[in-house]
């Protein structure tokens, strides 16, 4: 297995570095239901489209409760997707999650089919979505990891990843023995679970561990072996961005770290060619709305009425 995951890395590697690469990756950032109604009926935390700015990529909001031919839409228009963190403890049958089992199916079988590449991240909640959409069970176990930043443990062959294989060995040092990535999670996937389920077991390879307050391990850093498909159970886009828990690491060498995920995961976004039609982008951006100063957990949010009115003219 570990021969045909490297040679399956290396022909990707090859195919990709034989085109040209697409300058100007759009991303669209899955929003979702807002605890209250202040705001608006779905938000996504600004630092996530931060993340994804500082790497060189524009974003596009992705609305909940929409019909599937806008998720079509903006999959056949859109260069990548990032399902954020958030509170809910089951995302699998919100509309977070009906809409981010839309994505994570058209870009397995747009690969399967003609090898279009599109490139899919999951942060906290976005990975432990991931995984359950791949088991099609409950895997998660109760974690004991919120409020708290600790290093990685990267497991064996993890140079072996996409993820990492390229990684600068001064970001491997820190990761790996600085506190650089925040958890905030009381759920988790651990390697018992994991090892359980054949489908995980097939799909992702585990690039690295942590031990929760109670000396509990769960899994913090996957991908698939055969699809651009990402999770980390942490947080890389708090570190520069996020200010209201103390036990955010705000050093040079966190924020060295958080631009290093960046940097990977727009570079994956670049191998995918999607695009929107001409004339089309301007009213999709990001940039058509405020971000809120929320004075909460996350310190500017942006945040959607999800009316009919608003599904016909994003839709069509």
């Amino acid at each position: 297995m570990a021969f045909k995951s490297t040679l399956f890395l290396s022909l990707i590697l090859c195919v990709v570095s034989s085109d040209a690469l697409n300058d100007s990756p759009v991303i669209g950032v899955l929003s979702q239901s807002t605890p209250s109604k202040k705001y608006g009926d779905a938000y996504i935390a600004a630092s996530y489209v931060k993340f994804v700015e500082s790497a060189g990529a524009r974003v596009v909001p992705l609305l909940i409760d929409q019909p599937d031919s806008y998720y079509e839409k903006m999959f056949a228009s859109l260069n990548g997707v990032l399902f954020p963190g958030g509170g809910m403890d089951d995302p699998i049958h919100s509309p977070y999650g009906k809409a981010g089992k839309i994505f994570y199916d058209l870009a397995i079988k747009s690969y399967d089919q003609r090898g279009d590449y599109f490139p899919v991240w999951g942060t906290c909640l976005g990975m432990e979505l991931l995984v359950r959409i791949t088991a099609n069970e409950d895997v998660l176990a109760s974690t004991d990891a919120s409020e708290v930043s600790w290093p990685l443990q990267l497991t064996k062959g993890f140079k072996d990843s996409r993820l990492f294989h390229a990684a600068e060995q001064s970001v491997l040092n820190i990761l790996s023995n600085e506190n650089v990535t925040y958890n905030s999670h009381n759920l988790g996937l651990t390697p018992t679970n994991f090892s359980k389920s054949s489908a995980l077991k097939s799909f992702y390879r585990v690039l690295s561990t942590n031990v929760d307050k109670n000396g509990k391990v769960f899994i913090s850093t996957i991908e698939a072996m055969y699809y651009p498909i990402y999770g980390v159970q942490f947080h890389p886009e708090k570190n520069p961005y996020e200010w209201e828990s103390k036990s955010i690491n705000h050093s040079y060498d966190a924020v060295k770290v958080t631009q290093f995920f960046a940097d990977f995961f727009v570079s994956e976004a670049r191998k995918s060619y999607h695009s929107f039609s001409p004339g089309t982008l301007d009213k999709y951006l990001i940039y058509n709305y405020c971000p809120v100063f929320t004075d909460s957990y996350f310190e500017q949010g942006y945040f959607f009425n999800v009316s009919s009115t608003l599904r016909e003219k994003l839709t069509y």
